[in-house]
């Protein structure tokens, strides 16, 4: 059998305790309104405005909700940042490396491990609270927000015409103590699956969990091209968790819920829509680094009931940071090495840049060139990548001897293996995604509607015939090296406190 990973987020919690650096845990109080977005800027960054950049998981293990007191704790509850604030760190959760968990998610959508009922409910015990969502500490990111976003929100239903169970995040913005408006991409499974619901005359029972597992929240985060409707998302869990996922039975709606999870919000898609800003224009910050624009009407969720672990953590993301992209680019480079190994043209390895959300831009790593056709091969495929994906818009190909998670060694091959002149190839005029704001007419009068966008390629590649003048110098390995006497050396060698961040006061405390 394979090997077991964290299989809640207590357990990842605990993993990361043994990586020095990589958790600090605030214990002052902060409000949940502006104070929990703010103070974790100071770690990890938003592409929304410098400074930007990875850094660790923040807990904040005391904030008070949107509209509770200051100073009142028995309002307070925790809330976790930038668990997958890193590739590095998201990949060793689960037991690999950021260019292994492609290959090991390819693994477990081939070998899907169902989930099963819970051997032993008595082991999650769950307290019942009361469906009022502006008691949990939900976040408020900016003054614009339309309100508290769940952001890491993880919703399972089950479609009532095809049986099919599905699992799949979505923005969703309190409303009140027991409403909800939800986002859904028009025909994804979730939205399917509601508008079976209505036409069967009745609202779709769902489960909302917030704070679960790696493995569960990865596969939930998986592209339907990887993913394909029919396939259960937490059977995919299972195969790269290395157990089945246990699930219990809701108490308020006829539904399953996954019985790790820290939250399980309760309810019923309804038929009603609403604004999703009755107040203004501003939703909550985009992936992209913008702030998102409010639709005029979505569906609601209410809210029939609130179960939560002992102590719960609500987890959730910055829309403009590294850890949503970071999520969305290990399923995205799954899809791609996938793609191409359909058309025979199997790539070394594929890197989804968070610069792009994980989804817009795409680096291809390829193994040396044998032949000059080799040349051509290079370029077909990556042409092939932006044809087949709507939301990549760069393909980036590189070497093997290029560092995929190196920003510096892709800047290097970009302005020493490239010429404007012949190794940029563009596709205009092609369909794209909305949220880059580039990609509308009043950007490139070129384009013939908003959404679509031109596509290029940019093939940082030696040519086949001129590979003996590009050789990277190499520096002669150490006997000391060789021997494993400096790895010894570090390995022993006494651990540095990560400094604090610039401003950092009293009551924030770096936990290695």
């Amino acid at each position: 059998m394979s090997r077991r990973h964290p299989a809640d987020l207590r357990a990842a919690l605990a993993a990361l305790d043994l990586m020095p650096g990589e958790l600090v845990r605030v214990r002052e109080e902060v409000p949940a309104r502006f104070g929990v977005s703010s103070h974790y800027a100071r770690w990890a960054g938003a592409p929304a405005a410098p400074p930007t950049g990875p850094g660790p998981a923040v807990l904040f293990e005391r904030v008070t909700p949107p509209g509770g007191a200051a100073g009142d704790a028995q309002e307070a509850g925790a809330v976790l940042m930038g668990l997958y604030g890193t590739r590095r760190r998201a990949a060793a959760l689960l037991g690999a490396t950021p260019a292994e968990l492609a290959h090991r998610l390819l693994d477990a959508v081939a070998a899907p491990l169902p989930p099963v009922p819970a051997a032993d409910p008595g082991r999650w015990v769950r307290s019942d609270r009361k469906p009022d969502l502006t008691a949990l500490p939900v976040p408020v990111l900016t003054e614009e927000d339309a309100g508290p976003y769940l952001t890491l929100g993880a919703v399972l239903a089950t479609d009532p015409a095809t049986g099919v169970r599905n699992l799949s995040i979505h923005r969703m913005c309190v409303q009140g103590p027991d409403l909800l408006t939800i986002w859904m991409v028009p025909g994804r499974d979730l939205e399917l699956a509601h508008r079976s619901a209505l036409a069967a005359g009745r609202p779709l029972p769902v489960a909302i969990h917030l704070g679960l597992g790696p493995a569960v929240l990865l596969a939930s985060c998986c592209p339907t091209s990887l993913v394909p409707t029919g396939t259960d998302e937490l059977a995919v869990a299972g195969a790269l968790g290395g157990a089945p996922v246990e699930l219990l039975p809701c108490r308020t709606v006829d539904a399953e819920c996954i019985a790790h999870a820290e939250y399980v919000l309760e309810g019923e898609l309804l038929p009603d829509t609403m604004p999703e800003n009755p107040r203004g224009t501003a939703a909550t910050p985009e992936f992209l680094g913008y702030q998102g624009t409010a639709h005029p009407a979505l569906p609601t969720v209410r809210i029939t009931g609130i179960t939560a672990r002992p102590g719960p953590i609500l987890q959730a993301v910055s829309g403009p940071g590294h850890e949503q992209s970071v999520l969305l680019g290990f399923g995205m480079e799954a899809a791609v090495l996938a793609a191409l190994r359909r058309r025979g043209t199997p790539v070394r390895a594929v890197h989804c840049h968070t610069a792009g959300g994980g989804q817009l831009m795409v680096v291809l790593q390829w193994a040396a060139k044998r032949t000059a056709a080799d040349d051509a091969r290079v370029r077909e495929a990556s042409q092939a990548v932006l044809e087949e994906f709507r939301m990549a818009k760069l393909v980036v190909s590189v070497d093997e001897d290029v560092d995929l998670e190196s920003d510096q060694d892709l800047w290097w091959a970009m302005v020493t293996r490239w010429q404007a002149d012949r190794d940029l190839l563009v596709l205009p005029d092609r369909e794209g995604f909305p949220l880059d704001p580039s990609q509308s007419v009043a950007y490139s009068p070129a384009l013939s509607a908003d959404g679509r966008t031109a596509k290029a390629v940019f093939d940082c590649t030696v040519p086949y015939a001129q590979r003996h003048r590009f050789r990277r110098a190499r520096c002669r390995r150490s006997p000391m090296l060789r021997s494993g006497s400096l790895l010894r050396l570090a390995m022993h060698a006494p651990q540095r406190r990560p400094a604090r961040p610039p401003g950092g006061r009293r009551g924030f405390e770096d936990r290695p």
